[in-house]
Formats: C-alpha cells, sequence, structure tokens
C-alpha cells in the first residue's frame, strides 16, 4: 500500500497560483540549459521513502485546506552549500485537484495515509465553488 506525504505551500493563494510558479521555475531551468524538473527542498530524508514511492504524492495544504495533489518521482539526498544534509522532493508536474480537507499549521512535512489521504475532485464533483465558500463549507465538513 502506498503512503503519502502532506506540506503546508507557503505563499500560494489557490491552485492556479501554484502551477504559475512551477511553471516559472521550470522555465527558469530551461533557459539556464538545466533538466526542468520541479522540486522542494527539505531537511530530511523520509525513512518511508520505498513506500512513498509506491504510488504516493505530495498532498499541497494551501491557505488551510488540503488542495492538490503531486505525485512524487524520487528522493534525492545531497549537502547544500552551508554543508548540511539535505533532500530533493521531486514531483511530478501534474497537479491533481482534491476534494478540500482543512488542516491547520505545521511545521515540515508529515506522513499521510491513503485512509486520511481527502479523494480526488472527479467531474461528478461539478464545477468548484467559490474558495472563501468551498473553505467555510470544508471546515464546517460539508464538503
Amino acid at each position: 500500500m502506498s503512503l503519502h506525504m502532506i506540506k503546508l505551500c507557503v505563499g500560494v493563494e489557490s491552485i492556479e497560483d501554484l502551477q504559475t510558479h512551477v511553471a516559472l521555475r521550470l522555465e527558469m531551468q530551461r533557459q539556464a540549459g538545466q533538466r526542468p524538473e520541479q522540486t522542494h527542498v527539505t531537511r530530511v530524508m523520509p525513512k518511508r521513502a520505498a513506500e512513498l514511492l509506491e504510488g504516493g504524492s505530495l498532498y499541497w495544504v494551501i491557505k488551510g485546506q488540503v488542495q492538490v495533489r503531486q505525485p512524487l518521482l524520487r528522493f534525492d539526498a545531497f549537502t547544500s552549500e552551508d554543508g548540511i544534509e539535505r533532500c530533493r522532493i521531486v514531483l511530478a508536474p501534474e497537479f491533481i485537484a482534491t476534494r478540500w480537507q482543512p488542516r491547520r499549521a505545521f511545521q515540515g512535512w508529515r506522513y499521510l495515509t491513503v485512509e486520511d489521504a481527502p479523494p480526488d475532485r472527479s467531474a461528478a464533483d461539478g464545477e468548484p465553488l467559490p474558495p472563501q465558500l468551498e473553505r467555510e463549507l470544508a471546515e464546517l465538513g460539508l464538503l
């Protein structure tokens, strides 16, 4: 069974904002002659990396709500310029909207079980509601 990660997406207002940010970073990598990859650097290498790579995703918390996930591709350990061991999380540049799920703030990342992960949005969910209304309904447990 796969395992997931969950992380706060600080400084981002919406899924579209995250997509724009990622697209700009990928384009900057292309222009610099680098291999374009979406990565997120963290300090800790997951001890359960093998489980995470069996179909796991990184679920992003945006404005207090889990809203989107991205499939995990790999973890690259490296030493930063300041001599600290770090982990580069490599993500598929694919944004899969989820049903909103409220989450309190936390530091770093956490493991997220399949049972606790919000389901993906489907066509049956219809058009998304205005963000403020969707946030309020999710906080009330009505979504």
